[in-house]
Formats: structure tokens, C-alpha cells, sequence
């Protein structure tokens, strides 16, 4: 498949029309606050008493989703269902799975497991052991689903990759980063803030973890990476926005200079891993402590806030992020990058915009509260209104996430604790992205990225993840999942026992891996399986198997999974 056929179907592949498609109310009228309701009759009584108004009429309750719209949910919500997660989404309703998603712990942090297993000893100590087994086990099998998704997502803009925490114990270090995303991925992104402004992965990954004040006898100035990367690829970008996320003024304006820079950076001087006990990993998860003598006593001036001199390193942090959370710019920079990792590249700018205004304030006066963020996102009409045939409409499934959903699917495990999956990224071998594993801050692709010299670049949209995507990419990835599909990796596999019930009907196999996996095949799409299907006779060797392997490896490289309307 060429980057044009996968282009084409973003820009409009036919697709099946939603099934009971709730109506929704329209968003011009929504934002006006028109009501409709029922005009009470007065009755006179003589009495002088003012009828009581009826109350308004009970609206009826939206129909249950379909099975199709569950999964087109689901798909945005999870890193991958099984039948059973759809069908509790038709039982429950979306805000119903929402609220059980959001009500429901961790079963085990990153950390804990790594412990658990046995990666706390010097044969790791100065090695990555550990660290793919663990991301992949809680991607796959873990109950806390929209966690896992709202934490990848967070995970993709809030960058740290294992290979550029230099300390030992990095598996530990970037696993204990990991856990504060996913457990704040319903938290306030205030406190996310400063959780991994004083993590030690992160302090490493942008070296500000031993950064030092001004030395005017030597000429050395503090370290300014990360006050650089917390602007630009955190909390507010290079240009200033309207809550919508357009353009302020409709041209390009700076949001920062290197005055900024300069000043922030000074806030970040002091702090550095909290104690030099290397004999086990437990400091890399402790957060970063400062030091008095190392640290800036000058004021610090940035974005038109001016710390005072002489205010002590924790409470110079405290009011910096306090500053930069309160930006104008925070909402839509950070809404629109959640939008997109979890529902469409190329949200409306209206869409944005309700989304920022949740951040803004939750309905009880509170900002940042992601929770409330999420929850807006996938029940915005947008995310679930159906598509049709919009030409700018969805998002290139990430590869990793392509993975977690057909184990997901097919119910994939292993039995020992293993999860020998390893290291996935590989552009001519494996998926070509592995959790953890970014080489860069910038991420495996960028928010802005647009496919050059092609269809979406012409009708002036992004497509962040084709960033990542190419013809010797797309066969790798084909490759890679036929093997896994079939043979699995270690004892990692996948269990097939529903699909080979169904594999002796055709449609009833490609309709049910359709759901399962969330494609949302074309008519064209499913007979084409549908055909490769049926030139397996269900009278073969292993046909059952066989059968099953043709819909499911079919279905994950269709254009029409790897798009996600």
C-alpha cells in the first residue's frame, strides 16, 4: 500500500452508515441556549394564587448504542475492546462506561510490577530489563482501559523515551515518569504539571536534573532545555491562540521569546535527584529535591511574571507553573492535542473551543480538570456524531495502538508474566514506534505534521501520523502482524476459539472482526475479505484457524482500520 491509497481513504473511503444514530442537538443552537418546551394554560381559581408551573416534560432517554456505534466509540476511548467491552457499552450507555472507567483504580503501578517481577537487582541495574514487558502487559491487559488511552496520549506530548534517561535504573526512572501520566490522566494538569517538572526521568531526558545558577566568573547560564520544551511542547506553543485554537488576530504571533526562555530557565536551577543511595532504584521515584546554593536567588522574569529575588527554589517553581497553567494559550493547545490523539487530526475549530472551555472552568469553577476534558472530548457531538463521507475527518491509528487492539480483540496473553513483545521499533521489521521509546521530545511524529506534496496537504489538513508512515513501514507492519497474528511471540497469543465458532459463515467472521477491531469496512472492504475468506474451504486442514487469520490479518491492513473515522 502506497502513502497515496492510505491518504485517499483519510480523505474519503465510503463507510458504513451508523446504526440508530442518536440525534443530537444541533451546536449553533446549543451555544444560543435555545430551549424548547410545552406553554402552560392558566386556570383561574379566584383565589388570587399564582398557578404553579408545570415542571418541563422529561426528554427521552437516548437510544442504547449500537454494537457498530459502541465499537466507533470504543476505538477512541481504549486501547483496543473485546466483545465483551462492546457489549457492556451497549448495556451501559457511554456515560455509564465513562463513570465505571474513571471510578476504577490501577490494579499495579509500572513501578510495583517491575519489582514484583524481579528487576530490582544489580543485573538490571545499569540495563533496560523490564521495561517493554511492563508497558506492554498493562497496555493489553489491563481493566482501567481509558486510563491506558488518555495515558498514551498524554505520553505522546509529554514526552520521555528510555534511551535518553542516562542513569542507572532507567527502566525504574521512566517507568515511575509513566506511572505519574497515567495516574494523573484524570487529575488536574496543574498538578501534572508539577509532578513531572520535579520527576527525575524528565529531569534527565531535558537535563535540567543538576542545573545550576549563573557563574559570572566562568561565563556558564543555566540550562535551558527544559523551560524551552515546557513552553513550546507542554502548556503553550510557539504562536499565540484564541480558545478555539486559531490563530490570534489570523496571523502568526509569537507566544515566547528567548527573553522568556532565559527567564524561566532560571526557575530551574537547584534541582537534581533527591539522595546518591544508588543500591537500589528507589530514588528514581522520588521527586527532585532543590538546592539552596544552586539555585538562582536573582528575580526571574518571563511571560510578563517576575518572580523576586531571593524566593526560594520550590516556591520559584510553584509560581512559574502556577503562571504558565493560567495562560490564555493552555487550553487549546493542550485540548486540541487530546482531541487529536484520541478522535480526529483535524478537529473544528467549535470543537476545540467547547473543549477548551471545560478546561477552562469544569461547571464548578475548577481549570485544568481533566477529567471533565476526557469526558467532553468523546461525548462532544462531534466524536459521536458519524462521519459519512467527510474528507477531513479521523486519524491514522498510531501502530502501537494497532497492536494493543488486535490483542485486545482476541483476548492475547501470557501466561508467564513474560509479555515478550520487546522492543517494536523497528521500521523495517516491527511497527516502526514502541511505547517509551520516542528518540526525541518532538515524539514519533508531530501534531502539525502534513504529509508533503500530497491530497492532504492540498486541502491544507494534518496527518500527524503519517509522519511515521511509508511504503517500507506499511510492509513491515503487515509482516509483523501476520506472524504475531498466527504464531504470536514467545507465549504471548492470542486466543481465536469465538472466530473459529464463526469461521464456517464467512460474513458472520468478517462482520464480527470487523466489530471487535473497530474498522468500520466498506462495503467493498468486506467483500474483498469476504472473498479471500471463502477460497479457504471449511472442509481444509486447520480451516477454522486458517479462516480466521484471513479476516483478521486482512481487516488490520485494510486502509479502512488504519483510518479511524
Amino acid at each position: 500500500m502506497s502513502d497515496g491509497d492510505a491518504i485517499a481513504t483519510l480523505t474519503g473511503e465510503e463507510l458504513l452508515p451508523a446504526e440508530n444514530e442518536a440525534p443530537v442537538t444541533p451546536p449553533h443552537l446549543a451555544a444560543l441556549g435555545v430551549t424548547l418546551g410545552l406553554a402552560a394554560c392558566g386556570g383561574g381559581g379566584g383565589t388570587g394564587s399564582v398557578p404553579a408551573t408545570p415542571a418541563p416534560p422529561t426528554p427521552p432517554a437516548a437510544p442504547p448504542p449500537s454494537r457498530l456505534q459502541a465499537a466507533r466509540f470504543l476505538g477512541q476511548a481504549t486501547v483496543g475492546s473485546s466483545k465483551a467491552n462492546v457489549d457492556a457499552v451497549v448495556a451501559q450507555g457511554y456515560d455509564a462506561w465513562l463513570d465505571a472507567q474513571f471510578a476504577m483504580p490501577r490494579a499495579i503501578s509500572h513501578w510495583d510490577w517491575l519489582v514484583q517481577a524481579g528487576f530490582a537487582t544489580t543485573a538490571t541495574q545499569n540495563n533496560q530489563q523490564g521495561f517493554d514487558p511492563v508497558l506492554w502487559r498493562q497496555l493489553i491487559a489491563s481493566a482501567d482501559q481509558l486510563r491506558q488511552r488518555v495515558g498514551m496520549a498524554l505520553l505522546d506530548f509529554l514526552v520521555v523515551g528510555i534511551d535518553g534517561v542516562n542513569v542507572p535504573w532507567r527502566q525504574f526512572a521512566v517507568a515511575a515518569y509513566i506511572d505519574v501520566l497515567w495516574d494523573g490522566a484524570f487529575g488536574n494538569y496543574r498538578t501534572l504539571l508539577q509532578n513531572i517538572s520535579t520527576n527525575v526521568a524528565m529531569g534527565y531526558y531535558l537535563t535540567f536534573a543538576g542545573n545550576r545558577k549563573a557563574n559570572a566568573a566562568t561565563g556558564s547560564v543555566p540550562d535551558e532545555n527544559y523551560a524551552r520544551e515546557l513552553m513550546q511542547l507542554f502548556t503553550i506553543g510557539l504562536l499565540k491562540l484564541n480558545t478555539d485554537g486559531s490563530l490570534q488576530g489570523g496571523i502568526a504571533q509569537e507566544t515566547y521569546t528567548q527573553d522568556d526562555i532565559t527567564g524561566l530557565a532560571r526557575v530551574f536551577t537547584g534541582w537534581n535527584i533527591a539522595n546518591a543511595d544508588n543500591t537500589t532504584p528507589d530514588r528514581m521515584r522520588l521527586p527532585m529535591t532543590n538546592n539552596a546554593a544552586l539555585h538562582e536567588t536573582g528575580d526571574k522574569t518571563f511571560l510578563g511574571t517576575t518572580i523576586p529575588a531571593g524566593t526560594a527554589g520550590p516556591q520559584s517553581l510553584a509560581s512559574a507553573l502556577d503562571a504558565i497553567f493560567n495562560h490564555a494559550n493552555l487550553p487549546p493547545f493542550v485540548c486540541k492535542q487530546l482531541i487529536q490523539h484520541l478522535v480526529t487530526s483535524n478537529p473544528s475549530a467549535a470543537y476545540v473551543g467547547r473543549i477548551s472551555q471545560v478546561f477552562i472552568n469544569n461547571g464548578s469553577g475548577v481549570r485544568g480538570d481533566l477529567r471533565a476534558v476526557v469526558r467532553a472530548i468523546l461525548l462532544d457531538t462531534e466524536a459521536r456524531t458519524d462521519p459519512g463521507t467527510s474528507t477531513s475527518y479521523g486519524k491514522l491509528r498510531e501502530p502501537v495502538l494497532r497492536l494493543t487492539g488486535w490483542a485486545r480483540a482476541f483476548n492475547a496473553n501470557s501466561p508467564s508474566g513474560a509479555w515478550p513483545i520487546g522492543d517494536t521499533s523497528s521500521t523495517a521489521t516491527r511497527l516502526g514506534q514502541s511505547p517509551g521509546r520516542s528518540q526525541s521530545v518532538f515524539n514519533f511524529f508531530r501534531p502539525g505534521y502534513t504529509p508533503p506534496n500530497s491530497p492532504i496537504a492540498d486541502a491544507g489538513l494534518v496527518a500527524p501520523e503519517f509522519q511515521i508512515t511509508n511504503e517500507p513501514s506499511v510492509i513491515a507492519y503487515v509482516n509483523y502482524m501476520a506472524a504475531l497474528v498466527q504464531t504470536g511471540t514467545g507465549d504471548f497469543r492470542a486466543d481465536y476459539a469465538d472466530m473459529v465458532a464463526l469461521s464456517a459463515d464467512s460474513q458472520a467472521l468478517v462482520d464480527e472482526v470487523d466489530i471487535l477491531l473497530g474498522a468500520r469496512l466498506g462495503t467493498a472492504a468486506k467483500a474483498s475479505i469476504k472473498a479471500a475468506v471463502d477460497a479457504i474451504p471449511t472442509s481444509a486442514s486447520n480451516a477454522g484457524l486458517n479462516r480466521s487469520y484471513t479476516a483478521i490479518l486482512l481487516t488490520l491492513a485494510s486502509p479502512d482500520y488504519l483510518v479511524q473515522k
